[in-house]
């Protein structure tokens, strides 16, 4: 029993010390003040610049949340949710009556229509000695020009003419986009009511799916045909809305080849745009940008080789991307190369090489510009404000959940709408600031005592266990000696 609770109280003193503190804002070097609005329960923070420079995890691992008092808040990490803004555009259709025989859907019967070459309907008229020689209005025919690809239209508004006070009718509405085949797309009930005080009420649009069409016919199934003084078309169209970008100018070091220079970067930043900044004037500079790897033992498919020689082992260049960078001067203007797109690359150096026959000067070393798109937290602001973002700990394990834990119940549209947190100017946590020996070995250290106290208690049990069997053996032999 004693051997029990001395190995019991070795193993629970080993897991203490293996055991992590407590998550504490001091333990990280960096720290950047949160002001939340007010009232709000789930909020949003586009992960400020700052955070990719100083954290020490590229999967951002270390990044923290804390209220006033060092508790620890819930959150979740992801890329920001694609946006889009809906403008809404009024569109004066041109109104051209139909008279004579009613409109079909298999087409206009009696009519001519005349269209210009880019589309434009010019007039529709009854042709002579047509069937039906009346005079009376059956249909409209709507033109509502050419729409940009973006564009649907959603609805339709009509203008009654001047002194109508009463009127109800029941209409159809069809599109088309040559004039020959007619879709249905609607029915409504049109009607203004007036009453003695010039009050009005009423029904006065048709509103039916977004789509795009030119052409709209207008035809009456109840009640008596009107011509309208105006009909407008409500077109919409949406624009994608692009997500806040980051980017960072990092100064070049030379390399250990004359043509090469080197760029230290940060872990975490998640670089999908590249650029240069080319000190002189007139300058074409053709490049090779890539990173320097170790050699795997692994093999490699052919078709993933670079067309270079690569050592067995040790680190080698692999070209990422080669293009051409400029700046060149143009009647007073300069033309400057823009930044290129490519995949997501993390690493913790880039690598510039020219071609050995144009090496740049120590004095001209271009600057080297990364783009990323900053992560979206999303939290839950418990606790007391104001909060804090911490980040910069090495030995930190990530603790971001799912949104699904974050905001559960949530939808895409309320996400979208989730009011927006502003972070303050960084601030340095003290000696934590810097990286310390500390943040690296202390995992270790705890992980070599822990592996000591429970050697130490499989030790002393086995001893105890030893003794028992010893003292269990001297038992037996005599109460062998007093039977004999």
């Amino acid at each position: 029993m004693k051997a029990s609770l001395i190995c019991c109280s070795l193993l629970a003193a080993g897991a203490a010390l293996a055991a992590p503190g407590q998550d504490r804002p001091q333990d990280y070097a960096w720290s950047m003040s949160i002001q939340s609005p007010a009232g709000a329960g789930i909020v949003q923070l586009s992960l400020p610049r700052e955070v990719y420079l100083h954290a020490r995890s590229a999967s951002l691992a270390d990044v923290r949340l804390f209220d006033a008092d060092g508790k620890r808040l819930a959150y979740a990490i992801g890329v920001p949710p694609a946006q889009s803004a809906t403008q809404r555009t009024a569109i004066p259709a041109r109104i051209f009556p139909v008279t004579g025989a009613p409109a079909t859907g298999d087409g206009l019967q009696g009519i001519d229509i005349r269209t210009a070459d880019d589309g434009r309907l010019l007039s529709v008229s009854t042709r002579a000695g047509a069937a039906a020689a009346t005079t009376a209005l059956q249909a409209l025919i709507l033109d509502l020009g050419k729409q940009s690809e973006d564009k649907r239209i959603a609805a339709l508004r009509f203008t009654p003419p001047a002194r109508t006070d009463n009127y109800s009718a029941q209409v159809l509405l069809e599109v088309s986009d040559d004039l020959k085949q007619w879709d249905a797309i609607g029915t409504t009930t049109l009607n203004w009511l007036s009453n003695s005080d010039t009050q009005t009420l009423a029904n006065d649009s048709i509103a039916f799916a977004p789509r795009a069409f030119r052409y709209a016919r207008l035809s009456w199934q109840a009640g008596e045909p009107l011509a309208f003084a105006a009909i407008t078309a409500q077109a919409v169209s949406e624009t994608d809305i692009a997500a806040p970008r980051a980017s960072v100018v990092l100064q070049g070091a030379p390399g250990k080849q004359a043509n090469e220079w080197r760029y230290a970067t940060p872990h975490a930043l998640p670089a999908d745009s590249i650029g240069l900044q080319l000190t002189q004037t007139n300058t074409v500079l053709p490049v090779t940008l890539g990173v320097y790897r170790q050699s795997s033992y692994v093999p490699r498919h052919r078709l993933h080789l670079r067309h270079q020689a690569r050592p067995a082992q040790g680190a080698y260049f692999d070209p990422l991307l080669s293009t051409t960078f400029y700046r060149i001067g143009v009647d007073g203007k300069e033309r400057i190369s823009g930044d290129l797109a490519m995949p997501v690359t993390q690493t913790g150096e880039w690598v510039l090489q020219t071609s050995p026959e144009q090496p740049v000067a120590a004095g001209n070393a271009p600057a080297l510009r990364l783009g990323w798109t900053p992560a979206t937290v999303v939290f839950l602001a418990s606790g007391k404000p104001p909060y804090q973002l911490a980040f910069g700990n090495s030995n930190a394990a990530a603790v971001a959940q799912p949104l699904s834990q974050v905001a559960p119940g949530f939808k895409t549209d309320e996400l979208l709408a989730l009011k927006a947190a502003s972070a303050g100017s960084l601030q340095a946590n003290g000696s934590a600031a810097a990286p310390t020996p500390v943040a690296k070995d202390g995992a270790p250290w705890r992980l070599a005592a822990l592996w000591a106290a429970l050697l130490l208690g499989v030790g002393v049990l086995g001893f105890f266990a030893w003794r028992l069997l010893s003292q269990m053996k001297e038992e037996q032999g005599s109460t062998d000696k007093q039977e004999h």
